[in-house]
């Protein structure tokens, strides 16, 4: 891997300025899903024991360049304290005099923590201006925020360029199991791809039909997909207009040898609704009155079937409309396989994007699961196999020193 590790540096007495997720959802001013901020601070507390000085720098929420006090990062910095077991200073801006104080002020082992770098309206405008106050606050600029690295930020790219620059704990492991899912997957070598829509994650399967050995659609682009072989569908969830994508995409699956596996049977209701009437009907069978919800018990036994034979699982998007059972359960099912097949040892698998993450917590699979990545859009343009403009960055400062 071509990006330094800062847990391969001496960093004893020396400040780092970590770029932290520290975006985490609050409730009365509380956290209420503290994820993100234990497992930033698992990384960093070895940093810290080493002699570590930190100015962690973080966004929350989309406060638009405006000082919003409903947005401010004073709201996470009990927790963050709580998972580091230590004191956690604050200081009310991110860059500037009163910041770089605040930084000279730390001593070994210390914790600063800035506020939201989003109320600096340079920060979404990669500023340089910023990014040199910014690098005033350390001597080592560390991105450990691989869910913003598809970010061209002040705090995740221009900075790198000013400053000795390394990757995070977590963005390094984060990265590894990309790669070894996606890069050089062990084969075969399976995505499971669902969600609504087909156009959102068009650059996404054109990308892993190329790559893998197979590719499992469900949700709602199973729908399209399906309607695209001829499929009546009702009143489902379609895009009509994405015919031409879907052959495309079939086409350049057909070139590369990917399978791709569509649903044999559907789940059907009337309402969408919390235990609603519904039956299992094949694939081109949907009445009119009638909507698609979910893969039916043949199609799920048959992906069982695919990842089952798989050494890589790589998962985004739900099989059907989980937030409301009956129809979370193809994704329930298959994520529980997925899980058992990890836990045995017979495959790796990898899972990311909001839906993933919270489909699997709610299947109880996450903890089997090799690697779950909490970032959405930057694990979306990773699939695409773009080019993130965070991970660069620490590319082009590897480089150069």
């Amino acid at each position: 891997m071509s990006i330094t590790a800062i847990t391969d540096m001496d960093v004893a007495g020396k400040t780092l300025v970590v770029r932290a997720d520290l975006n985490v959802p609050l409730q009365d001013g509380k956290v209420s899903d503290a994820t993100r901020i234990t497992r930033f601070a698992a990384g960093m507390l070895p940093l810290l024991e080493r002699g570590a000085r930190l100015v962690i720098l973080s966004h929350l929420g989309r406060p638009k360049g405006e000082l919003n006090p409903a947005f401010s990062l004073i709201q996470v910095r009990d927790a963050l304290a709580q998972a580091l077991g230590r004191d956690v200073a604050f200081c009310e801006t991110s860059a500037g005099p009163t910041a770089e104080h605040a930084a000279r002020a730390l001593s070994d082992g210390q914790v600063l923590l800035c506020e939201n770098l989003r109320f600096e309206p340079g920060e979404e405008r990669n500023d340089m201006t910023l990014a040199r106050q910014l690098a005033a606050l350390g001597d080592i600029y560390v991105n450990d925020a691989f869910s913003c690295a598809h970010r061209a930020h002040a705090s995740t790219a221009a900075i790198a360029t000013l400053m000795p620059a390394a990757a995070g704990p977590l963005l390094i492991e984060e990265l590894e199991a990309l790669r070894a899912a996606l890069d050089a997957p062990k084969r075969p070598s399976v995505a499971i791809v669902g969600g609504a829509k087909v156009s959102t994650k068009i650059a996404v399967l054109e990308h892993l039909v190329t790559r893998l050995q197979g590719v499992i659609i469900g949700g709602g682009m199973a729908n399209t997909f399906l309607y695209a072989k001829g499929a009546a569908m009702g009143k489902s969830l379609c895009e009509t207009d994405q015919i031409d994508t879907v052959h495309r995409i079939l086409d350049l699956a057909k070139q590369h040898g990917c399978a791709v596996h569509l649903p044999d049977d559907v789940v059907i209701a009337r309402e969408f609704a919390a235990g609603a009437a519904h039956e299992v009907v094949p694939w081109d069978a949907c009445p009119p009155d009638a909507m698609i919800l979910d893969a039916g018990p043949k199609s799920v036994a048959g992906f069982e079937g695919v990842i089952a034979g798989a050494k890589t699982v790589l998962w985004n998007g739900p099989l059907g409309a989980f937030e409301i059972p009956p129809f979370d359960t193809g994704t329930v099912r298959l994520a529980r396989t997925a899980a058992e097949l990890t836990r045995a040892g017979l495959c790796t698998s990898v899972a990311g994007g909001g839906d993933t993450v919270a489909a699997l917590n709610a299947a109880g699979a996450t903890e089997s699961f090799s690697y779950v990545s909490t970032a959405g859009g930057a694990f979306l343009e990773w699939l695409e196999g773009r080019v993130l403009p965070g991970i660069a960055a620490l590319e082009r400062a590897q480089e150069a020193a």
